[in-house]
C-alpha cells in the first residue's frame, strides 16, 4: 500500500466520513480534544514545575504518581481524539507544516516522558529522594516541549 493510498484509506474511514457530515459530532470531538489536552496540560505543568523545583514542597511521592496517571488519561484521549480529527483532512495536515512540528514535538514529549518513567531520578523521587539534576533537566525539557506542541497546534489553522 503507497502512502498516497493510505490516505485515500484513513479519509474513507467511516469516523472522518460521520465527521465531515456532521457539525455536531466534529463540534463534540473537536471539544474531546481540547478537553484531552487541557487534561495533559493542566496534569504535566504542575509536575514538572515541582521538578525543578520552582513550586511547592509537596513530595513527588503524593503528587507524582496522581498527575503522571492524568497526563497520560490526557495523552491518549488527545491522541485517539486528535486521529480522528486527522481523518477529516489527512492530505491537508500531511502537507501542513505546523502539523509535522505538532506531530515531532509530540513525539520528543512523548519520548521524554517515558525516559523520566523509567530513570532511576523518577523512582528515587517516588521514593522521597532528592531530586536529580536530570530529572530536573528532564522537567525543564517537557516544560518546553508540550506547551511548544500545543502552539503548533494552534497553529495549524493558521498556516498551510
Amino acid at each position: 500500500m503507497s502512502a498516497a493510498d493510505l490516505v485515500e484509506w484513513i479519509a474513507g474511514w467511516p469516523v472522518g466520513v460521520a465527521l465531515r457530515r456532521s457539525a455536531l459530532l466534529y463540534l463534540v470531538v473537536n471539544a474531546a480534544h481540547i478537553l484531552a489536552i487541557g487534561l495533559l496540560i493542566g496534569a504535566i505543568l504542575p509536575l514538572d514545575l515541582r521538578l525543578i523545583g520552582l513550586v511547592g514542597q509537596t513530595p513527588i511521592a503524593v503528587l507524582g504518581p496522581f498527575l503522571a496517571l492524568a497526563a497520560v488519561i490526557g495523552l491518549v484521549l488527545a491522541v485517539l481524539t486528535g486521529i480522528c480529527l486527522f481523518s477529516v483532512r489527512p492530505s491537508a495536515y500531511l502537507a501542513n507544516p505546523a502539523f509535522l512540528t505538532k506531530l515531532a514535538l509530540l513525539a520528543l514529549g512523548t519520548l521524554n516522558a517515558l525516559t523520566v518513567r523509567v530513570s532511576p531520578g523518577w523512582s528515587a523521587a517516588l521514593a522521597g529522594g532528592a531530586i536529580a539534576p536530570r530529572l530536573r533537566v528532564q522537567a525543564l525539557g517537557s516544560l518546553i516541549l508540550w506547551p511548544s506542541a500545543l502552539l503548533a497546534g494552534r497553529w495549524v489553522g493558521f498556516v498551510g
